[in-house]
């Protein structure tokens, strides 16, 4: 068994900003809804790895009424501290905060916490 994504959700309308923070943000790319699911809104975001494997998904779906999740939340692993590092620039380059309070207390990783644009928690981890 494996993990095949997460999902979090964004208000009606909320589809732009979330291309802003999941796509240039943190780095994933934006790849196109099933034809099927295309009318409800949303965004989904994907990370591949060197070869081109899929090694994370996110799906963001529009919910009404929306609720952040707060508790709750993806966490997504990158290969280096710097790579960490980069990503705190653009997220906080956008407008982001960058929660760094519990930076060292999930052993054997260096990580921080962010919200999306809506709320949602957001964790980035790197080995330590």
């Amino acid at each position: 068994m494996r993990l095949h994504h997460v999902q979090v959700a964004c208000p009606p309308g909320g589809e732009d900003a979330v291309r802003r923070f999941y796509g240039t943000a943190l780095g994933l790319t934006e790849v196109a809804k099933p034809e099927a699911l295309r009318a409800r809104g949303g965004a989904w975001f994907r990370a591949h790895d060197d070869a081109g494997a899929v090694t994370a998904e996110i799906h963001v779906g529009v919910e009404e009424p929306f609720v952040p999740a707060r508790k709750a939340h993806p966490a997504l692993v990158v290969a280096t501290r710097a790579d960490l590092e980069a990503i705190a620039v653009r997220v906080e380059g956008g407008g982001g905060e960058v929660d760094r309070s519990q930076r060292d207390t999930f052993p054997g990783h260096v990580r921080f916490h962010v919200l999306d644009p809506h709320g949602n928690r957001v964790e980035l981890l790197a080995p330590a």
